[in-house]
């Protein structure tokens, strides 16, 4: 099995609704984004994927998080904009782009707002 990680990030605000403290206030963060995909096999030229593709598909999807308010970009209307929705949010997202590459799964989505906090998504 290889594993293969790329890291990318965007900024953005948001404020967390429901939420008692500071947070629930209006703030931003630089976030950073660890995608993680996993493969049985390489192809024809012995990669499992081309990190410039990986790249290029994960920043096509965080471009439209990138100096934004997260509160108004769907899916985050209805779900709150959190470390750990926004990790899923991408997971998922991800694995349905990745569909095509047949032997890449995405194994993880680690969305870090601060350099000390983070949050991973995965499935079992």
């Amino acid at each position: 099995m290889y594993k293969l990680m790329i890291e990318t990030s965007f900024a953005s605000a948001h404020q967390l609704r429901g939420y008692k403290g500071k947070c629930e206030n209006l703030h931003g963060h630089n976030w950073k984004v660890q995608v993680s995909v996993k493969a049985e096999k390489l192809n024809d030229i012995d990669i499992a994927i081309d990190f410039h593709d990986l790249k290029k598909i994960t920043n096509n999807l965080v471009s439209s998080l990138d100096h934004k308010y997260l509160n108004d970009v769907f899916p985050f209307t209805e779900k709150n904009p959190s470390s750990e929705n926004i990790a899923r949010w991408i997971f998922e997202s991800l694995k349905e782009k990745l569909s095509s590459y047949g032997n890449i799964k995405i194994s993880a989505v680690t969305i870090w707002e601060s350099e000390t906090a983070s949050a991973t998504y995965y499935e079992e």
